[in-house]
């Protein structure tokens, strides 16, 4: 399969399953889009998320890691998908006081090698956060992976970040949304 046809089969299923949403979207990074990754629609179909982290753990190559943390709500279906394909061990993140933490007495030791999973990255702040806690606890980021990045090569970590679909709808800033989309309702649509 071409890579053309890959993406095409990726937005396929994001299409079929309602997660690729059109109207005017306040994102979590507060810039303004026509357009939303839903990517918990595809998760109410687990044929369709084994198929898509199928499709991500093979970019991933013959990555060496111990644990795959995703930060909760995103990353959670995804996550714990692309462990349980890989055969390794399972955590998340959520917040605390609006910050990512572990609870639930999860830990990561000294070295562990972690790979971070999240959907969808726009500016990739809560990845940064997932990297941020495992750097803290001395444990090793190793690389970080997503459905789909559509930061437009703008979100940047210390670790390579390997993404499904690098898919790029035109964001906007607050006080430059075209007057075309100024004139939908703007939802915060949920991530």
């Amino acid at each position: 399969m071409t890579m053309d046809q890959t993406n095409q089969k990726i937005l396929d299923i994001f299409k079929q399953t309602g997660a690729l949403m059109e109207g005017h979207f306040i994102l979590r990074s507060g810039l303004h889009s026509g357009h939303f990754f839903q990517c918990a629609r595809v998760c109410e179909h687990m044929d369709r998320v084994s198929q898509l982290v199928e499709m991500l753990v093979k970019k991933l190559g013959g990555i060496q890691i111990d644990t795959v943390i995703a930060p909760a709500m995103g990353g959670l279906v995804l996550g714990q998908e692309v462990a349980r394909q890989m055969g390794k061990r399972f955590i998340f993140a959520e917040k605390q006081d609006g910050k990512l933490v572990l609870r639930r007495n999860f830990k990561l030791s000294p070295g562990e090698r972690v790979l971070v999973v999240e959907d969808v990255i726009t500016r990739g702040g809560r990845v940064q956060e997932c990297l941020d806690i495992v750097k803290g606890l001395g444990a090793t980021p190793v690389a970080a992976a997503v459905l789909v990045d559509r930061s437009q090569g703008q979100a940047k970590f210390d670790v390579p970040c390997v993404s499904l679909l690098e898919f790029s709808f035109p964001t906007y800033e607050p006080d430059k949304i075209p007057p075309e989309l100024a004139k939908l309702p703007a939802v915060h649509p949920g991530s």
